[in-house]
C-alpha cells in the first residue's frame, strides 16, 4: 500500500512538471502563429502612388530666349583734329548735347588767312588780265597761246584759293553728328595734332543693343523681331527692335550676332551697360503645354503619364514642340482636359493606383 501510494505521487509531480514546462512553450508558438498570420492580412493590398497633376488646356505660346546683351551707341568718334595747330579756342563745355555742325574748336590761322588774301589779289589781278587778253583775241590782236597762258595763271590762283579755303575749315573742327561730349582732353594754348584725342562724342538716341543667340535658331530671326530687356538701373521693360544681324555664323561660339534699336530719349541708358533680354521667337495660338519634368525621354520618342481609368496610371508616347524654360509643347499624344503627372513620373507604370492632386 505504501509503495502505491509513492508510486502515485512519483506520478502526479512528473505531470506537473510536464505541464509547467511545455504549457508556455505552446502558448507562445501559438501567439507567434498569430503574429504571423496578422503581418501576411495586412500586407495583401500596395498604398497608392501620391502624385499631383496638371489639367492640359489650350493656351498661347510664345516662343522666346533669355539672354543677355551689351548697349551701344548709335553713333561714336573720337574727335580729332584733322591738321596740326595751336588751340585758340575752346568753344564747348564737358557733357553738352550739341547739334550737327556746331563748332567746339578753333586753331590758329594767322598764316592761312594771309596766303589766303594774297591769293585773293592774285586772283584779281589774273581775272582782268584774262578779260583784256579775251578781247585781244576777238580782234586777233594776240594769238591763241597767249591767251591761253594766262587763262591757265587764273584757273591756277583759283584752285589755290579752294586749297587754302579747304585748309582753313580744317582749323574750326565741328560736331560730326548730333550728340553729347564727353571729358575734354586739350586746353586752350595747347599745340595739337592729328593723333591727340579732343574729347569723345556719343550718340544715344536710340541706342543699340548687341546679342547672340544660338545657331539651331538662326532661321527663326528676322528684321523687325521684338526684343525685350531690362537693367539694374530700370526694373521696366523697354521693346526694341533687330535691325540687322551678321549674315555668318560665328565658328568659334556657334552663335548669330545680332542688333536690335531702341529709343532713348531720357538718356537712362549708356553705352557698356548689361542687359537681360527676352527675345521674342513667334507666337502659336491654342498650344498644348505640359511642364517640363512630366516629359521622360525614351530610345522611341518621349512619353508621359497621365490618370487613365479608375484613377490609375496610363502610359502615352507623345511628339513635342517646341521647348520654353519650364514647358513642353506637345503636338499628338494628349488631348486637351487629360491629367498629366508632374510628380511620380519614374515610380510610375500602367496601372499604377493613384492619389492625386490637382496643381492648376
Amino acid at each position: 500500500m505504501k509503495k502505491q501510494t509513492k508510486t502515485i505521487l512519483i506520478i502526479a509531480v512528473v505531470a506537473i512538471a510536464a505541464v509547467a514546462y511545455f504549457y508556455p512553450r505552446m502558448d507562445f508558438r501559438k501567439s507567434n502563429d498569430t503574429g504571423v498570420a496578422s503581418v501576411g492580412a495586412g500586407s495583401g493590398t500596395p498604398a497608392d502612388l501620391s502624385v499631383r497633376v496638371v489639367k492640359l488646356k489650350r493656351e498661347t505660346l510664345r516662343n522666346q530666349l533669355s539672354m543677355t546683351g551689351t548697349i551701344l551707341p548709335n553713333e561714336s568718334v573720337d574727335l580729332r583734329s584733322e591738321i596740326s595747330g595751336l588751340v585758340t579756342k575752346i568753344a564747348f563745355k564737358e557733357g553738352e548735347y550739341v547739334t550737327k555742325g556746331t563748332p567746339l574748336v578753333y586753331l590758329n590761322d594767322d598764316e592761312l588767312q594771309a596766303q589766303y588774301q594774297r591769293l585773293e589779289y592774285t586772283q584779281k589781278l589774273f581775272e582782268s588780265q584774262e578779260n583784256r587778253q579775251k578781247q585781244l583775241l576777238a580782234r586777233e590782236a594776240i594769238s591763241q597761246e597767249e591767251y591761253d597762258i594766262v587763262l591757265n595763271q587764273y584757273n591756277t590762283t583759283l584752285s589755290d584759293l579752294k586749297l587754302v579755303e579747304a585748309q582753313l575749315s580744317k582749323t574750326v573742327i565741328r560736331a560730326p553728328f548730333n550728340g553729347i561730349l564727353g571729358l575734354r582732353q586739350i586746353s586752350e594754348g595747347s599745340v595739337i595734332g592729328t593723333a591727340d584725342v579732343i574729347a569723345n562724342f556719343v550718340n544715344i538716341d536710340p541706342i543699340k543693343i548687341e546679342f547672340s543667340i544660338p545657331e539651331r535658331y538662326a532661321s527663326m530671326v528676322s528684321v523687325g523681331s521684338s526684343i525685350y530687356f531690362t537693367n539694374e538701373s530700370s526694373p521696366d521693360e523697354v521693346v526694341g527692335k533687330v535691325y540687322a544681324f551678321e549674315p555668318q555664323i560665328d565658328a568659334a561660339t556657334r552663335t548669330l550676332k545680332l542688333r536690335a534699336e531702341s529709343p532713348n530719349k531720357d538718356r537712362k541708358y549708356l553705352p557698356g551697360m548689361f542687359v537681360r533680354i527676352r527675345f521674342v521667337l513667334g507666337e502659336t495660338e491654342d498650344a498644348l503645354m505640359v511642364p517640363s519634368e512630366s516629359v521622360v525621354p525614351e530610345l522611341q520618342g518621349y512619353k508621359v503619364f497621365i490618370v487613365g481609368a479608375e484613377n490609375k496610371a496610363e502610359e502615352r508616347s507623345v511628339e513635342i514642340g517646341t521647348r520654353t524654360d519650364t514647358h513642353v509643347q506637345i503636338i499628338s499624344g494628349l488631348k486637351e482636359g487629360d491629367l498629366v503627372l508632374t510628380t511620380g513620373v519614374l515610380q510610375a507604370s500602367t496601372g499604377t493606383p493613384l492619389e492625386f492632386t490637382q496643381i492648376n
